[in-house]
C-alpha cells in the first residue's frame, strides 16, 4: 500500500512540476542523423522493403534505431521525452538505457557533454512499450544545442521531445563531417555499452567530429553478399570493418573476397579498414573455443594479406592490445564495457586516423 500511495504521490509531483508547463515536438521534424540511407519510417536505419537480407533476426535489427540521433536547439531550463519501443524483453547482457533508453549530449565549449538519460520503462505490464520522464532539468537559461542518442537494440516507433510551454525548439545542421560507414558484430551494435552514445562507434564520431554510421548487427555479420550490395550503395568516404567475430574460418574463406568484390565495384579507390576480431576470454578455458578462435583469426590474416597484394586502399589492425590483460573490460569474456570501447578506441583511433588522413580526412 505505501509503495502504491508512494507512486501516485510521485506521478502526482511530476505532473504537477510538468503538465501545465510541457510542450511536446514530435522528434522526427527535427533532424534525425545516422541513416546511412534515408528511409521510409522515421526511426530505421535501414529500409528492409528495398534492401532484401532472407533473414528475420537480420531484418529485425534493421528496424532498430541504433546509432541513429536527433539534433536540434532550445533554450529550455528541462528536456523531457515521450517514446514507444517495441515491447521485448530485455537483453541478458545490456542495461536498459543502451537498450530501450535515451542518451542526451549537449555543446559545451565546443565540446558534446552528456547531459542526461531517457529511463525506460521495464516493468512487465500493457504499458511495457510505453516510457516517458525527464532527461535533464533545472539548466541555466540559453540556447544549448543538443544530440540525443536513440534506443541501441530496440525498434522505436516513436519519439517526442518535450520542453517548456515558454520556450522554443528547432533542427540544427549536422556538425558531422565524412561519411564513415561502421559495419560489425554485437561489439558494433554496442550490446554492453552502458547508454546508447557509448559505442565505439558514436564515441569515435564525436570525439573527431566524424558522422559515422553504426550498422552493427549481432550474432549476424558474416559477411553476407547482401550486407556487401547494401554497402555498395552508400556513399562513404571511409568503411570500418568489425567483419571477424561472427564468421567462421571456413565462411572468412568462402565470402571474403565476393563481399570486397562487390563493394569495390562501386567504391574503386574508398578505404577499407578491417579490424582484426578481438581475442574473447571465453577462450581462457575453453579449448574448443580457443580452437575455433585462433583459426578464424588466421583465417582473417591471411585473406586479408592476399587481397592487400593487389588493393592498395585496403588495410588491416591487429586486435593484440584491443582488450588490455586484466580481464575487466568485457561484460560477458565478449563484449566490450564502456571500459573495453576506451581501450579498443586508445588501440584503434591512432591506426584510423593515420589511414583517413592519406585521403584527406581530418
Amino acid at each position: 500500500m505505501k509503495k502504491i500511495l508512494a507512486t501516485v504521490l510521485a506521478m502526482s509531483l511530476c505532473a504537477a512540476a510538468f503538465g501545465q508547463k510541457v510542450r511536446y515536438y514530435n522528434a522526427a521534424d527535427l533532424n534525425v542523423i545516422g541513416k546511412a540511407i534515408p528511409t521510409s519510417k522515421d526511426f530505421t536505419r535501414i529500409d528492409t522493403t528495398a534492401y532484401k537480407f532472407n533473414d528475420e533476426v537480420i531484418d529485425e535489427y534493421a528496424c532498430h534505431s541504433t546509432g541513429l540521433a536527433v539534433l536540434f536547439a532550445t533554450d529550455s531550463p528541462f528536456i523531457r521525452a515521450k517514446w514507444v519501443t517495441s515491447p521485448k524483453n530485455a537483453a541478458e547482457n545490456m542495461t536498459a538505457i543502451a537498450q530501450k533508453g535515451l542518451d542526451l549530449y549537449i555543446k559545451k565549449d565546443g565540446k558534446w557533454v552528456f547531459a542526461g538519460v531517457g529511463r525506460p520503462q521495464m516493468e512487465k505490464g500493457p504499458a511495457y512499450d510505453r516510457h516517458e520522464g525527464t532527461i535533464v532539468k533545472s539548466m541555466a537559461p540559453g540556447r544549448k544545442e543538443c544530440l540525443l542518442y536513440l534506443p541501441l537494440y530496440d525498434r522505436l516507433d516513436s519519439l517526442q521531445i518535450g520542453i517548456s510551454k515558454d520556450s522554443y525548439i528547432e533542427s540544427i545542421e549536422n556538425p558531422f563531417k565524412y561519411r564513415i560507414v561502421i559495419k560489425g558484430s554485437s561489439v558494433t551494435h554496442g550490446l554492453a555499452a552502458s547508454r546508447p552514445g557509448m559505442t565505439y562507434g558514436a564515441r569515435f564520431g564525436r570525439d573527431h567530429g566524424f558522422y559515422c554510421f553504426n550498422l552493427g548487427f549481432s550474432g549476424k555479420s558474416k559477411l553476407q553478399p547482401e550486407y556487401a550490395k547494401y554497402l555498395a550503395d552508400i556513399e562513404a568516404d571511409a568503411f570500418i570493418f568489425d567483419a571477424f567475430s561472427n564468421p567462421s574460418a571456413e565462411i572468412i574463406h568462402e565470402n571474403f573476397d565476393t563481399f570486397v568484390d562487390i563493394i569495390r565495384a562501386a567504391h574503386p579507390e574508398t578505404p577499407l579498414i578491417f579490424m582484426q576480431t578481438e581475442r574473447r576470454e571465453s577462450r581462457n578455458f575453453d579449448t574448443w573455443r580457443e580452437e575455433f578462435e585462433a583459426v578464424k583469426q588466421a583465417a582473417a590474416v591471411k585473406e586479408i594479406k592476399e587481397r592487400m597484394k593487389i588493393d592498395k586502399h585496403i588495410y588491416f589492425i591487429p586486435s593484440d592490445d584491443f582488450l588490455g590483460h586484466d580481464h575487466i573490460a568485457t561484460s560477458d569474456g565478449s563484449h566490450p564495457t564502456d571500459l573495453g570501447f576506451t581501450r579498443m578506441l586508445d588501440s584503434i583511433t591512432p591506426k584510423i586516423l593515420k589511414i583517413l588522413r592519406k585521403y584527406g580526412i581530418r
